[in-house]
């Protein structure tokens, strides 16, 4: 995958050096400025052009992570046929959430192993956002829910299937087995609500 620092020529360094980590990342390989940049195929200076340290490659690879994490949401919700329930439309979003921090375990670690704070404005910023796509959809589907707590609920509900499977405490099942038992974990959440 690298090339030598000579033959390398990328439009896109930060991208490239981005891309390097999440795979040093994934494959359990020591992440350093070094280690990424000879992996890009880089010069060990070259990361320095655009992160100062390892904190901000860090960082900037949690942000790359929220984003991709939201569009991931995004296109849940797009996929959900008009006819779709709120609660249909809460286990697609789930079935995302947890599907993405199997697929990339490593990076999804990363992105909530640290605190977010003021210090870190484009951290904050992203992972915002995805309070934003969950918030949004609640409000829609839902308008007379205490949108902000039911957010909350909901969301360390999928962020603690994500973990109980990352770390084992769950059977890494095939992702459609995974993706059931999301679907149905919602499923029993919303019965709560029209239980007598």
């Amino acid at each position: 995958m690298s090339t030598s620092v000579k033959s390398y020529h990328h439009g896109d360094l930060r991208a490239a050096l981005l891309a390097a980590a999440a795979e040093s990342l994934e494959a359990g390989e020591g992440f350093s400025l070094r280690a990424v940049a000879r992996r890009a195929g880089v010069s060990p200076t070259a990361p320095y052009r655009h992160f100062a340290d390892k904190d901000a490659l860090d960082a900037a690879v949690a942000v790359e992570g929220f984003a991709d994490l939201r569009a991931d949401l995004d296109a849940a919700l797009a996929a959900l046929p008009a006819s779709s329930t709120a609660e249909d439309a809460i286990a697609g979003l789930g079935v995302a959430y947890v599907g993405f921090a199997l697929r990339r375990p490593a990076v999804f670690r990363l992105m909530f192993g640290n605190p977010c704070d003021d210090a870190d404005d484009e951290r904050v910023r992203a992972s915002r956002q995805l309070h934003d796509v969950l918030n949004q959809a609640i409000a829609r589907l839902l308008p007379d829910a205490d949108i902000p707590n039911l957010s909350t609920a909901l969301w360390g509900m999928a962020h603690g299937l994500a973990f109980l499977h990352l770390d084992g405490k769950l059977r890494p099942e095939p992702p459609a087995e995974v993706a059931q038992r999301v679907r149905a974990a919602v499923a029993a959440v919303f019965a709560m609500g029209t239980a007598s």
